[in-house]
């Protein structure tokens, strides 16, 4: 029974309570959340080392990591190294995008290692076998797909991509319009390359109650994907991309209906004044199921630093009410991350994901702030320091250049707050 049915009919499960303790929230907030589909815990019943999370309205914003091998690089060991690296700065989740070496072993070994709700994109895998066994991705099966996605639940995954949305409607209506970087999802390009060649439907979207069958038995939460995101500002929230939403939309209702746990993947790249807007889309159309942003990236000139790029947009996303960040390394549309791409891109993400919860009053959000300032205030350096999100970075950085006094060396003994205290007697323990 998934997470969702055991909510509406009332039973309390590990999870939840798991959950609710977690976010310090009443039991009964988590469970309406569940029971209407805006909540989601994400816990493969095969993933018996999990420690569960909740995504969803009135949460804590989650960010996720991403990680896995490619055709080019292949080091499993690498990969674990980068999970641990993650879930060490505050992942809330890892997806591995393995497509290089022995795709299942690998994602076996990060479930194995991961005490993260784990994710992943099962059209890769199926793909890539097409491409092995017959020579092309458009050789794949519908029922080699479907084993494909069956292995991954088995395997204990909590999450799966699935481009469910990706029709020959959508598809239609992108042609229609055109694009500048056209499709930039690979797990889209490989379903519409499958489409196209044999001019039929999307087998996710034709046989969605086969998914469904899947998840009702090793609950595994849906994140339908965004495979007509846009890759570039020029693209931005464009009729295929908005018809692709409202077929998720419908996707989202029967999900519902079943009991299955189901998110909406967004955007991708899209200018500061369109992020508010893809929000409010993704709540009304899907009537308010948690929403997952790739960033999103505000610009498209940030190669290196987009890292940057996506915390800004992730900020205003999940101020506006997005529940879920996808990080975005400096390594983005350059290379494979590396390991230090992964730690960095995780702060970046997680700064965006808090300043969000502040603006939604995410209860704890506005605590964390109050309490670095009263360590400001006085002058604890190993307070703030604890209390930052990367301690040991803020410890080296308050070490490279000593301060004579108690202040740091950015103001020494002109500190603002030092000579408020001296000379208007204003106590730090009154703040």
């Amino acid at each position: 029974m998934t997470q969702q049915a055991l909510a509406r009919e009332g039973t309390v499960s590990p999870a939840i309570q798991h959950v609710a303790d977690k976010e310090q929230l009443e039991i009964g907030c988590v469970m309406a959340g569940l029971a209407a589909g805006e909540i989601i815990i994400p816990a493969n019943v095969n993933h018996t080392n999990l420690v569960p999370c909740g995504i969803g309205k009135g949460l804590r914003t989650k960010v996720n990591a991403n990680i896995g091998t490619s055709s080019d690089f292949c080091d499993l060991t690498m990969e674990l190294g980068k999970l641990q690296t993650a879930v060490d700065y505050g992942a809330d989740t890892i997806m591995d995008l393995s497509t290089g070496g022995d795709i299942s072993a690998i994602r076996r070994a990060v479930l194995n290692a991961s005490t993260v709700p784990v994710g992943t994109v099962p059209i890769y895998q199926a793909g890539i076998e097409a491409i092995e066994n017959h020579g092309a991705i458009v050789n794949m099966t519908v029922d080699e797909i479907f084993a494909v996605i069956a292995e991954h639940a088995r395997d204990g995954v909590d999450f799966m991509t699935l481009h469910c949305g990706v029709t020959q409607a959508s598809v239609a209506r992108l042609k229609k319009q055109g694009r500048m970087t056209d499709i930039v999802s690979r797990g889209g390009a490989f379903l519409i390359g499958w489409m196209l060649h044999h001019d039929k439907e999307n087998p996710l979207y034709e046989h969605y109650d086969r998914l469904l069958d899947l998840a009702l038995q090793y609950d595994f939460a849906f994140s339908l994907g965004d495979g007509l995101r846009p890759g570039c500002l020029a693209d931005a929230t464009d009729r295929a991309q908005i018809e692709e939403l409202i077929i998720l939309g419908e996707l989202v209702d029967r999900s519902r209906r079943a009991g299955v746990q189901t998110m909406v993947e967004g955007p991708g790249h899209l200018p500061l004044d369109q992020i508010l807007t893809n929000v409010q889309l993704e709540k009304s159309i899907c009537r308010g199921a948690p929403f997952y942003v790739l960033g999103p990236l505000v610009t498209d000139v940030g190669a290196g630093y987009d890292h940057i790029t996506a915390a800004i947009g992730g900020a205003i996303a999940a101020g506006a009410g997005a529940d879920f960040l996808c990080y975005v390394t400096p390594a983005e549309h350059l290379s494979l991350p590396t390991l230090q791409d992964v730690k960095v891109g995780v702060i970046a993400s997680r700064i965006a994901a808090h300043a969000g919860d502040v603006v939604k009053e995410v209860k704890g959000a506005r605590e964390w702030d109050a309490q670095m300032s009263r360590a400001r205030k006085a002058l604890d350096w190993k307070a703030q320091a604890q209390l930052s999100l990367d301690p040991d970075l803020a410890h080296q950085v308050h070490s490279e250049i000593p301060a004579s006094g108690a202040t740091c060396s950015m103001c020494g003994k002109y500190c603002a707050m030092a000579i408020v205290e001296k000379y208007l007697g204003v106590s730090a323990n009154r703040c």
